[in-house]
């Protein structure tokens, strides 16, 4: 009765964007309402559709239904189609993304309330940005996936760049979202050519999009593995520029130029979430070769600790969030591949080892996804919670707080909860999703390849990181002395902008809670001889993960980590008994340098776009000039310039015409001789 109505989820927010655009400034809040009203009724659509499926007798099977959009003609015709498609991924990725999203428009109400006719370009913005992930996460073919990751990447530039006109700090400001908006198109539209190009080998391949034929394990079987394995390498191209991986990543950091609502919209409920949703949708083809997903767990290893080690000494606070997003993001793809490398291993092997196999590797589809959900809670509460406290001081330089805590008590603990979690504080749900996310790595270390203990070890040096920089920030923040900021706060931010940080504080801690009644048997992935399904898998139920992780001396090693980790980070920056400064040389050692530098890769970023860009710009700007403009001007000209030679012939005097008439007689005359002459030659 619900599920039939899955089009609906993402058209609301549609029709609001719309409404918003078209009547929007008449309305209260320039639309601020019907954003909520839109994001509130995708939310409810959401719960009953995924709670008929889940009780349905189609589970796990997924429900799917498209409509014929257009065939392309030819020896076997091309069909592309439009429809929706429900399995467990998609009922965890919509109930999420539209929940947060909602609170998010909500607590907009507060943070954006001195924006004036600016709210409605704002709302209807945000509304469209919603959209583009909703219909990311029902559509039934890659194809509609690709136009909708392409709406959220237009909205993206939009948004990040909304300071860029009139920003309340002045001109320089302006232009620092408007480069930000800039980069961030650029940089994703990259992957995005790698994508497409992917998506053009799989129509190549299967004369299809849908998933129901892609995912098929006999119509899999008929295609060129050679093919397959370059797609996929191609589609983890789009993968790593919409999420921020190595070597792409540098663009998420910037884009803090838009409101701080926005960051949370990207970081939390949409947008870099949309590539981690493209691995897991996309596993049954990106399992088929274990060197794909070897790679895929490199990329997400190395950008786990490469973005963490950028945030232990940034200065502000909204950055060191976003490079805890691509940190944590590193994490996601890390459980990705790493469970499906285990996977691909099993598969080719056979028998009752590879079965031994593929069920381990399960595991990291169910980490995976669950730290991307469990993130997206406390990552939209800590931007939020950012958001307020830039709200009450003016500023983001967290040199300029401090002692925020008896001034803003509601944000700062909910923030600590934030914290808690990302930095795996035991039973807080960052805690649960995380230690899945080293299991499967080590899992896939000890029976794979060497690489994933390597990678293993970086991840747990990036989880002591994590737990460092994060409280250093809410040490810097909230403890110790007033800085200059402080002196000056409003207080504590509105109710409307209080209330979702409580709400979200909730699920930061007890979303983890759900892995212990049966969330892994809605996401795990089941391998059989005829099909590749989501979901299904029996739960293990409380006690295994209580077992599992309490029983695991490397749950304990994590555990002690992120206690040093906070420990001293306390001892920096709340007691002050260890001087920052004899590790940094005051902030002149190399490293400090380099971390602050960024590694050097906006500078790389910046070399590349001269020399090569600009380089390949003046090889277009000369064929468009020289060329294609040469080639229309020089015959336009030689067309001009016979018709000025022939329009002096025109006199008006008889004997010029008849002089005309008999030297174009003697001409042909002579022809004529000539040629007779040469064929009587012959």
């Amino acid at each position: 009765m619900f599920v039939e109505y899955t089009w609906l989820v993402p058209l609301m927010p549609m029709i609001c964007f719309l409404l918003i655009g078209f009547i929007g400034k008449k309305t209260p809040e320039k639309g601020g309402y019907i954003a909520i009203a839109g994001a509130l009724i995708s939310f409810i659509l959401a719960v009953l559709i995924s709670y008929e499926y889940i009780t349905g007798d189609a589970y796990p099977d997924p429900v799917t239904k498209s409509i014929e959009w257009f065939v392309i003609p030819g020896s076997t015709d091309f069909v592309l189609n439009l429809g929706y498609y429900v399995d467990g991924l998609t009922c965890m990725m919509m109930l999420f993304s539209s929940f947060i999203s909602t609170l998010i428009f909500i607590y907009s109400i507060g943070y954006m309330h001195d924006q004036g006719e600016r709210k409605n370009r704002y709302y209807a913005e945000v509304s469209l940005f919603l959209t583009g992930m909703l219909g990311l996460i029902v559509s039934s073919n890659f194809l509609e996936m690709f136009i909708f990751w392409e709406v959220m990447g237009l909205c993206s530039y939009l948004l990040i760049g909304f300071w860029s006109w009139r920003h309340p700090d002045g001109d320089a400001a302006s232009a620092n979202a408007a480069s930000a908006a800039k980069k961030a198109f650029l940089v994703t539209r990259m992957g995005d050519v790698c994508l497409m190009a992917g998506l053009f080998i799989l129509l190549g391949e299967f004369h299809s999009l849908d998933y129901t034929t892609l995912f098929d394990p006999a119509t899999i079987a008929l295609a060129d593995p050679e093919m397959i394995t370059l797609a996929m390498f191609l589609v983890f191209g789009g993968v790593i520029g919409k999420s921020a991986q190595f070597p792409l990543h540098d663009w998420l950091p910037d884009a803090m130029a838009g409101p701080t609502t926005v960051s949370s919209l990207i970081h939390a409920a949409t947008m870099v979430k949309a590539g981690v949703y493209l691995v897991a949708r996309g596993y049954p083809l990106f399992v088929q070769n274990p060197e794909v997903m070897l790679f895929v767990g490199i990329i997400g290893g190395v950008t786990a600790i490469f973005a963490a080690s950028m945030a232990l000494n940034n200065m502000n606070i909204k950055k060191v969030l976003a490079y805890s997003t691509v940190s944590q993001l590193g994490y996601m793809i890390l459980a990705l591949g790493a469970g499906g490398y285990l996977i691909a291993l099993g598969m080719d092997m056979g028998g009752a080892e590879g079965a031994t196999l593929i069920t381990a590797g399960t595991a990291g589809m169910v980490a995976g996804c669950f730290h991307m959900m469990n993130h997206a809670f406390f990552k939209a509460l800590l931007f939020m919670g950012s958001g307020s406290v830039i709200h009450a001081v003016g500023t983001e330089d967290m040199r300029q707080m401090g002692g925020l805590r008896k001034h803003m008590k509601i944000t700062s603990m909910t923030m600590l909860v934030g914290c808690l979690s990302i930095a795996g504080f035991p039973m807080f749900s960052g805690f649960w999703s995380k230690d899945l996310v080293l299991e499967i790595a080590m899992e896939a270390g000890h029976d794979g390849s060497i690489w994933f203990t390597v990678m293993w070890v970086l991840a747990v040096i990036t989880a002591f990181m994590t737990a460092f920089y994060m409280f250093r920030m809410w040490f810097m923040t909230f403890m110790g002395e007033e800085g200059e900021a402080t002196k000056h706060c409003h207080g504590e931010s509105p109710k409307t902008m209080t209330m979702p940080l409580v709400i979200l504080s909730v699920f930061a801690f007890g979303s983890g809670f759900l892995i212990l009644f049966g969330l892994d048997s809605l996401v795990s992935f089941t391998v059989t001889d005829t099909a590749f399904i989501v979901g299904g898998a029996g739960a293990h139920g409380a006690m295994y993960y209580f077992e599992h992780l309490f029983t695991n001396v490397y749950t304990y090693l994590t555990i002690v980590l992120a206690l040093v980790g906070i420990a001293i980070a306390y001892l920096m920056y709340a007691k002050k008994s260890i001087n920052p400064g004899k590790f940094n040389r005051n902030g002149t050692s190399m490293l400090y340098n380099a971390l602050t530098k960024r590694w050097w890769f906006p500078d790389l970023y910046n070399q590349i776009s001269w020399k090569l860009g600009a380089g390949v710009a003046k090889i277009v700007n000369f064929v468009d000039r020289q060329v294609v403009d040469g080639s229309v001007n020089g015959l336009s000209g030689a067309v001009v310039g016979g018709g000025d030679v022939l329009s002096k012939a025109q006199t008006g005097h008889v004997q010029d015409y008849s002089s005309i008439v008999l030297l174009g007689v003697a001409v042909l005359s002579t022809l004529f001789v000539v040629i007779a002459m040469i064929m009587g030659g012959m």
